[in-house]
């Protein structure tokens, strides 16, 4: 062998052709072809005029569908963990209490992105699979003073939506209190009214009600927010996911800071596109009205959702596993007999739920037939105690409705 010759063999991989998934899980969704095709399109600098127009545009549509006129809304270069620590990361400063709630995965991790940024964290309970009570939210504030209050809107671990979040806010502004809010399965999908709710911060992912592959994660901040961010003493703990130097790019300078995922910008710009061509609200209507159709067959079927009808969650719903039924057997079954996709629990809810996602483009009627279908079956089979045919039923009938 001739001096400096790697031995190493050449791998031998096969071209990409990944398996054709119907994703009914907690996301990702299934990716609308349009969307798609505006990924296979050329590529240009992301400083070049018409990528600036492009981001122009991006934050016009961002605005709209987060219901806001905030200035300072952009998608962050990342998946919706990045905007999230974006959000939490900037405006909680060392030294600073945040008031997170206890009901859910998502809201640890709020804690834990709280604690990494120096932030002191304090708890308002309630158990997992029940929203925040406004009385609670009103005693953790009384009590504790904190500089940042979190909330989960749309809690993906548990199915429940919150409700009465403008009692929430309410009490957390008496208190001088920033609002973070975890918009991630909401977004495009359920009502969201930044504004109106009076939210100073929210962020989101793009791969639930959107139906946009991962990677720029819408992000929205008030003015009052972005002004404690640009005034901080000591600079965030990620100069990545800094928004006092994202701000020259994003913002009128349009200084370069980081390479922006071009192709997902492109992505997320289509999403929008969609979301505004369909109407917000004609969208938050759709999604409940398949949701619906979803819930009423598993009912007949006689499974049980997780959360009561008062904060159901159209877009993530949480279904009770039978007794006696494996829930990891029977989404592997789902995936190898159907190539469907749906998810099991977390954390306090590990083994207990299914989590079944209507989001997006796979809210459409022949998906929650299909996924009505296919869970029946498979339940069937494994012995529980259910009514497939039944379930089938009520939901076409829900749907005809």
């Amino acid at each position: 062998m001739p001096a400096g010759e790697d031995s190493r063999d050449v791998p031998k991989i096969d071209e990409l052709v990944p398996p054709n998934r119907t994703l009914m899980g907690p996301g990702p969704s299934d990716v609308h072809p349009r969307v798609l095709r505006a990924m296979s399109t050329p590529l240009v600098g992301h400083l070049d005029p018409s990528f600036v127009e492009i981001m122009d545009e991006v934050q016009e549509l961002l605005r709209y569908t987060f219901r806001t006129d905030n200035q300072w809304t952009i998608p962050v270069s990342g998946t919706g963990s990045a905007a999230m620590e974006a959000a939490i990361g900037n405006v909680v400063e060392p030294g600073d209490t945040m008031l997170v709630p206890t009901n859910g995965y998502f809201g640890g991790r709020m804690a834990s992105m709280a604690r990494r940024a120096g932030g002191e964290v304090v708890e308002v309970d309630a158990p997992w699979g029940e929203p925040l009570e406004p009385d609670s939210v009103a005693d953790a504030l009384a009590e504790h003073d904190p500089d940042v209050f979190g909330f989960v809107h749309a809690e993906t671990s548990t199915g429940v939506l919150q409700p009465e979040v403008s009692e929430l806010t309410a009490a957390a502004h008496d208190h001088d209190a920033l609002v973070i809010a975890d918009t991630v399965t909401s977004i495009g999908g359920v009502e969201l009214r930044v504004d109106d709710w009076g939210i100073d911060v929210a962020y989101a992912g793009p791969q639930k009600c959107l139906s946009c592959p991962p990677g720029a994660s819408p992000l929205t901040l008030s003015d009052e927010a972005m002004e404690k961010v640009l005034s901080r003493e000591e600079e965030p703990r990620s100069w990545y996911l800094d928004l006092s130097l994202l701000e020259g790019y994003w913002g009128d300078e349009r200084a370069y800071h980081h390479t922006a995922p071009i192709t997902n910008v492109y992505a997320i710009r289509e999403a929008l596109r969609l979301v505004a061509e369909e109407g917000i609200e004609e969208r938050w209507a759709r999604h409940e009205r398949l949701a619906g159709a979803l819930k009423a067959g598993v009912e007949a079927m006689a499974l049980e959702m997780n959360a009561s009808d008062a904060y159901w969650l159209p877009s993530l719903n949480a279904v009770r596993v039978p007794d006696g039924i494996d829930d990891g057997e029977v989404c592997g079954e789902l995936l190898d007999r159907y190539d469907l996709e749906v998810a099991s629990g977390l954390g306090d809810l590990d083994g207990e739920i299914f989590r079944i996602g209507c989001m997006g483009y796979s809210a459409r009627p022949e998906n929650v037939i299909y996924v009505v279908t296919a869970l029946g079956d498979v339940l069937e089979d494994m012995g529980a105690d259910v009514d497939p045919g039944s379930g089938v039923t009520a939901t076409r009938r829900a749907l005809e409705e």
